[in-house]
């Protein structure tokens, strides 16, 4: 993200972008010392496309787009290539959770509609190499400049002397180590497995909560590389809290997570002006929201006991 961030934006740019995500997508923009202009989400968890055309018709000075697809569930490429199309910015697709997804025939990370896709391979992704990402983009312009900004702004040209290299910007020590590479590689030949057990297993949560207070964040999408399975609850229909939740499932060995608190609401952004964003859709979302275990090697009776335990504490309410 902060090589992808040096290469798309200089200095000052504004930059819509999404209270819904790890930090690390925000914070690349501040690191090229941006604008993050944080906009409200969807009811899928993704940034609302259709308020960032309404606020780049008014505001021609808005420079870029970051856009995050949201647990796996890829950003709608229709209306980003009408982004594109229409209005001359930079467009960079945080896919850390859609390693393997699609959008009708757009795989995610082909970058049909934006500059640059950022991937993650940290532990709890699909595939892991330990720690670290990748970038993909079908600019040589960028390649070029992230193939220097990852290794100390080097560069070494055919016509140099064997033993000659020149520095020509501050770059970084970013490079995956060999052995990292040889896990992430050895990971993505199973790729195609681990999502298939994913989507098996959002099937089953699908089922089991149909009809009941606790409501997917959206239900049978096979485009959905299903990084996360987010649920929401209206706990002002009960009489007990997230946090009591929290407590109970954690007292029977099942952890649940948020995904995610609003970035423009944490202490460091507020210190900056933030925090005051017309993002109603966020903030209802973000009190109704966790995300229950999902991943390949979860077996099916794990999954029952978990969907048996959520199910009957929800009930007892």
């Amino acid at each position: 993200m902060h090589l992808s961030s040096l290469c798309l934006l200089n200095e000052n740019d504004k930059v819509l972008t999404t209270p819904n995500s790890f930090l690390a997508t925000s914070n690349s923009i501040l690191f090229a010392q941006a604008k993050p202009i944080f906009v409200d989400i969807c009811d899928d968890g993704n940034i609302d496309l259709d308020l960032c055309i309404k606020m780049l018709e008014k505001d021609s000075s808005i420079k870029a787009l970051y856009g995050v697809s949201f647990s796996g569930n890829m950003i709608n490429q229709d209306k980003l290539k009408k982004i594109r199309e229409t209005f001359n910015i930079k467009i960079l697709e945080d896919n850390a959770h859609s390693l393997g997804a699609s959008f009708n025939h757009i795989k995610s990370g082909s970058c049909e509609n934006s500059d640059i896709s950022i991937f993650s391979f940290h532990p709890v992704k699909h595939i892991t190499s330990g720690e670290g990402g990748a970038i993909t983009t079908n600019s040589k312009e960028i390649y070029d400049k992230l193939i220097s900004l990852r290794s100390h702004g080097i560069i070494k040209t055919n016509d140099m002397k064997p033993w000659e290299y020149e520095m020509q910007r501050l770059g970084f020590n970013y490079r995956l180590s060999d052995i990292q590479c040889a896990l992430g590689i050895s990971q993505l030949k199973k790729i195609d497995e681990f999502i298939a057990r994913r989507i098996e297993i959002a099937k089953k949560y699908d089922k089991a909560f149909e009809g009941t207070i606790i409501k997917p964040l959206y239900r049978d999408n096979p485009n959905s590389s299903y990084h996360l399975y987010v649920v929401r609850i209206n706990f002002t229909k009960l009489k007990i809290t997230r946090e009591d939740i929290f407590n109970y499932l954690k007292n029977k060995k099942i952890n649940i997570q948020i995904h995610y608190m609003p970035i423009n609401k944490q202490p460091y952004y507020k210190s900056l002006g933030y925090g005051n964003e017309n993002t109603k859709v966020m903030d209802k979302y973000y009190e109704e929201c966790f995300s229950i275990p999902l991943y390949p090697s979860l077996k099916n009776e794990e999954v029952e006991y978990i969907i048996e335990n959520l199910s009957a504490y929800i009930n007892k309410c």
